[in-house]
């Protein structure tokens, strides 16, 4: 009976979420439609290594100008809307079905809570002066140092919490005999580097349902490795963040009705982060060692874009990939986005799986 009345909490949430999500969404696309919030130019015009980006440009020349950004808002709204009233509802109106909508703890959602509304508002900012920017540049919005300092410091919070509130100093090892690695203080800027790591994967929202249904994945394989180590509340709200996403989802697959851009990047990427170190040590797990595994799309995001700016730095200008990041490669060989996009969701659930299954063992 604990089992099913676990399940449901980690479920009713997760519908609400998603309902929340779908009927935000009329409303929110009607107010950026009216008020043009999208790129005023297509493209880019300084790639991630200097120069331009012809081959990108080209691919995305008929994109993005006219469908609007910011579509990010309807997860992370969702969520927060879906968590923070399911937990007053509960309190003031305590019973054995509301208690099933409380997903609050110290230990275990208050930070990624945070992490997702607060990156979500920065990347809102970010969006915003990209939205009002030049119709004769492409660049706009907050500049990438501006962002990885932002980020950094948000990274700073969170791993300060768990270093002084939750007395978080071990990863857990993935080996048959488990055991622990002992970092100290050591901790602190180990989190921000992997909280770095996967926010530059964040460029994987590139083509039509791409990032949703990616992060969608992510988020789900940690929803069970939580369930399974039972932080119930902590896998309820990685749940509610599918039920976000799949909303985000339903709009956004080809011809998407808007992008989730860097309201919806941001968030997500440095949530992942904190989500996968509580369910480490916190958790008696290994969510560190297991995220190369579910992640990997994000994996081999950045490090497309970490060859080939290699290769054009060390080999006078040659490329490995057509254009990079790589999903954009396969386009550049004549793929159909939706096949760039069906394709990645399937290597996405896979190791989604895969490392879930490592997550548990």
């Amino acid at each position: 009976m604990v089992i099913i009345a676990d399940v449901v909490k980690v479920f009713i949430p997760t519908i609400i979420a998603f309902a929340l999500g779908v009927g935000i969404t009329p409303v929110l696309t009607n107010f950026l439609y009216k008020r043009e919030m999208w790129k005023k130019k297509a493209g880019k015009d300084v790639g991630l290594g200097g120069g331009g980006t012809p081959i990108f440009n080209e691919l995305h020349k008929y994109k993005e100008v006219g469908t609007p950004r910011m579509g990010g808002i309807v997860v992370w709204l969702s969520v927060a809307v879906t968590v923070v009233v399911g937990s007053l509802v509960a309190r003031y109106f305590p019973g054995d079905v509301t208690s099933k909508l409380d997903l609050l703890s110290r230990n275990q959602t208050w930070i990624p809570l945070f992490t997702l509304v607060a990156g979500g508002l920065v990347g809102l900012i970010d969006d915003y002066l990209e939205a009002r920017g030049s119709r004769d540049y492409a660049a706009g919005g907050l500049s990438l140092v501006k962002r990885l300092l932002i980020v950094t410091f948000i990274a700073l919070i969170c791993a300060w919490w768990f270093y002084t509130k939750l007395e978080v100093r071990t990863l857990g090892l993935l080996t048959f005999s488990g055991g622990e690695l002992y970092l100290g203080w050591a901790f602190v800027p180990f989190f921000i580097f992997v909280t770095l790591a996967l926010y530059s994967g964040g460029v994987i929202d590139g083509i039509d349902g791409l990032a949703g249904g990616i992060f969608a994945t992510m988020f789900a394989a940690y929803a069970g490795i939580a369930f399974y180590q039972n932080q119930i509340n902590l896998a309820a709200f990685c749940a509610v963040v599918v039920g976000g996403l799949l909303a985000f989802l339903w709009f956004n697959i080809p011809p998407a009705r808007y992008y989730m851009s860097e309201t919806g990047t941001m968030g997500l990427t440095i949530t992942l982060a904190v989500v996968a170190f509580m369910t480490d040590a916190l958790g008696h797990g290994h969510g560190i060692m297991v995220l190369p595994v579910i992640a990997l799309p994000l994996l081999v995001t950045t490090l497309s874009n970490i060859i080939q700016v290699t290769s054009k730095k060390t080999r006078k200008g040659k490329k490995v990939f057509l254009v990079a990041p790589i999903h954009h490669h396969f386009e550049a060989l004549g793929w159909p986005p939706y096949k760039v996009t069906m394709r990645y969701w399937i290597i996405g659930v896979i190791f989604a799986l895969l490392g879930l299954v490592l997550g548990i063992i």
